[in-house]
């Protein structure tokens, strides 16, 4: 199917159209080059007007969080500049997780929140997370209100004068607090169990082992000793290879990686083999509807999800809805429905009891949950799902509009997708982070995707949209 404009789905899918700062997952960028620290001061002065206007308290409360990358620093410094001098009080988690942000949010009354990271992109890059006062990810009226202002297109917004200025203060006690919830969440004791986690060098370096050493696991780490410039290097969740070995080496039970902001999480078994986010929605779908926690006997998935994760929900007959790609969207989906778990294939999983974002570290607390409650090994459980082979190639391309509205291309995203049938399916979409098309087909075999991607990367080359990385 044609979306002009957007993207070739065959599951009749849609994605959704991004602002112009602001993607799926807030303002990224490379830092001082897309985003710089005038803009960080413009949101941060936007911010501190608008929900002043409509504080919970006296004052308006703005708490903010951020990853390890060298311009975190420079970054959480504007916005705090921006947020005081529009009036609002301004509380500094530090180092932390996103979901930690989120979760602070929520528990300690603040009018909104503000996590620094670009997930995991490179060091160089970063990005402005702005969740509501639910700890939810920011509405798109609100966005677009932003951007406005950013572009000099509403006046200027007024100076706090006088008392009326903001305070910027230190709030690690809110990074601690959020460190005792997750232990809370445990249903057992960890000990025996010899857990590897990869920090990725980013945010769950400051929180993770904490939890596990806690639960009473032997936890084994790596990737946790950040300087700036080495979070996502060859580590984490997009580098899960350096997991993959660390857990065979050690004779591990299990291993999880992290993405840059801890806000996604992929797993390994003790084999050495991967599990997804697909099939982390399988392994804790299935243990929720066992103990009738699964609400409407539904999950949540994307676009991107694997077709083997959607016949093996047929087989326990376990439902199931699509959205976007975006845990973002996820989570709206969660809201409107009552859905309770949700999440992508990348590792963003949702646990609405829990928590209104992905978050890493409760995922692996959760898929720790099922192994010991069940007492299987993370391998027994994945065993259930056959994963159809996926091949994902991410194309660099000027405009990904303009790419994805060229005829050439949707003809050759037509063809490809009549040529796999039933089979197998396309999916072609833009990156709502980077400038990137992604280019994704599953089929019966690894040779078959080989080939139809690159039929129509060949057509973006031919047609002149891909430029050098």
């Amino acid at each position: 199917m044609c979306l002009p404009g957007i993207s070739i789905l065959s599951q009749k899918e849609e994605i959704k159209i991004m602002g112009k700062y602001f993607g799926t997952d807030g303002f990224r960028g490379e830092a001082n080059v897309d985003l710089t620290v005038e803009h960080a001061y413009k949101v941060g002065r936007f911010l501190g007007w608008y929900y002043g206007k409509q504080a919970k308290g006296d004052r308006c409360r703005v708490v903010i969080g951020k990853d390890t990358r060298r311009s975190s620093y420079m970054f959480e410094y504007s916005l705090a500049a921006g947020l005081t001098a529009s009036g609002a009080d301004t509380y500094l988690l530090h180092v932390t997780t996103t979901p930690s942000v989120s979760h602070v949010i929520r528990t300690e009354d603040f009018d909104c929140g503000i996590m620094i990271s670009a997930s995991h992109n490179p060091y160089y890059d970063n990005g402005i997370k702005v969740m509501n006062g639910n700890g939810e990810k920011l509405e798109e009226s609100v966005i677009t209100e932003i951007e406005k202002y950013l572009d000099g297109e509403m006046e200027e917004i007024p100076l706090a004068k006088r008392e009326n200025i903001g305070r910027t203060q230190d709030f690690a006690a809110g990074r601690n607090r959020y460190i005792g919830y997750l232990i809370s969440i445990a249903t057992r004791s960890f000990k025996g169990k010899k857990v590897g986690l990869d920090c990725s060098n980013g945010s769950a370096s400051s929180v993770a082992k904490s939890v596990f050493d806690a639960l009473g696991a032997d936890t084994y780490v790596i990737n946790d000793k950040p300087d700036g410039l080495n979070i996502n290097r060859d580590c984490g969740s997009t580098h899960i290879e350096n997991l993959q070995k660390f857990v065979k080496e050690k004779g591990l039970d299990v291993g999880f990686a992290y993405d840059g902001d801890a806000d996604r999480c992929l797993a390994v078994d003790e084999n050495g083999n991967v599990v997804d986010g697909d099939l982390i929605l399988y392994i804790c779908g299935k243990y929720m509807k066992e103990q009738g926690l699964l609400r409407n006997n539904k999950i949540v998935t994307t676009v991107m999800s694997n077709l083997g994760l959607y016949k093996a929900l047929d087989r326990e007959g376990i439902g199931y809805e699509k959205t976007a790609v975006g845990d973002k969207y996820v989570y709206e989906n969660m809201s409107k429905t009552g859905n309770c778990l949700g999440g992508e294939q990348s590792g963003h999983i949702i646990f609405s009891k829990y928590a209104t974002t992905g978050d890493g570290i409760l995922t692996s607390l959760k898929i720790m949950e099922v192994m010991l409650e069940k007492k299987e090994t993370l391998g027994t459980l994945a065993s259930e799902v056959t994963i159809l082979p996926q091949l994902l190639k991410n194309v660099r391309v000027a405009d990904k509009a303009a790419a994805l509205n060229d005829p050439d291309v949707q003809a050759a995203g037509k063809a490809v997708d009549e040529a796999l049938g039933n089979g197998g399916r396309l999916l072609l979409r833009q990156s709502g982070t980077e400038p990137l098309i992604r280019v994704m087909v599953e089929a019966e075999t690894p040779e078959i995707c080989e080939k139809y991607v690159d039929q129509v990367i060949d057509v973006l080359k031919k047609k002149g949209h891909v430029t050098e990385s």
